[in-house]
């Protein structure tokens, strides 16, 4: 890994998670054991297409970007970027396995590395509660400047916050929560047009469908 892109990673003012295995675990426990149908569940909602392209904004170890690969096929791309080299690191290995084309690169949210107008949809699942309240902000403008004329954006995150629980589903809720109210508010700011939000249906996550202003 390039000592770059990791201290780049480091700089962050958001959490950047390390434990990768557990992370898959805990997933798998917030969605009570149906991480396969939450993840469908978010694809469809993103409305992918064949030969799009498609960015996966905190992949985490990439499970979602992997899954987005077969809904674009052959003629799409998908890239994932995290700020933590573990994460990405088992996200590479799971992409090897597939067999699967998806771009994985540390990279932050707030400095996306990629050119204007390159995506024709972004994913952003469980990563706002992440951020402090003004990285939030970084991240959608980032976002906006990625996603073509037209684009969509699917932001999925936790309804409540879990800064009253102990143990290791605690620690991944360091800044607390975000609400529903919250990411439409940001994503609206940003100059997105809200298409439609509401609950997920796996316990407490909450989504957003969001566009950027169609081509003039």
């Amino acid at each position: 890994m390039k000592t770059a892109e990791m201290n780049q990673a480091e700089s962050t003012s958001g959490l950047v998670l390390h434990k990768a295995a557990v992370y898959d675990l805990l997933l798998s426990l917030l969605t009570l054991g149906r991480e396969g149908s939450f993840r469908e569940q978010a694809l469809r909602l993103a409305q992918l297409k064949e030969g799009e392209s498609v960015l996966d904004v905190g992949c985490g170890t990439g499970t979602l970007a992997v899954a987005a690969s077969r809904h674009v096929g052959a003629t799409g791309n998908v890239s994932g970027i995290d700020a933590s080299s573990e994460m990405i690191a088992r996200a590479v290995k799971k992409a090897q396995r597939a067999k699967a084309q998806v771009d994985f690169r540390i990279g932050l949210v707030e400095s996306l590395p990629f050119t204007d107008g390159a995506f024709d949809a972004v994913l952003s699942t469980v990563m706002l509660h992440h951020l402090p309240p003004k990285l939030r902000h970084r991240c959608a403008a980032e976002i906006h400047r990625v996603l073509k004329p037209g684009g969509r954006l699917l932001a999925v995150d936790f309804a409540t916050s879990s800064a009253q629980n102990k143990g290791i589903i605690a620690h991944f809720h360091r800044h607390g929560n975000i609400s529903i109210d919250e990411i439409v508010s940001i994503l609206a700011n940003a100059g997105f047009r809200i298409v439609q939000s509401g609950e997920l249906g796996f316990g407490d996550l909450q989504f957003a469908l969001a566009m950027t202003p169609p081509p003039r």
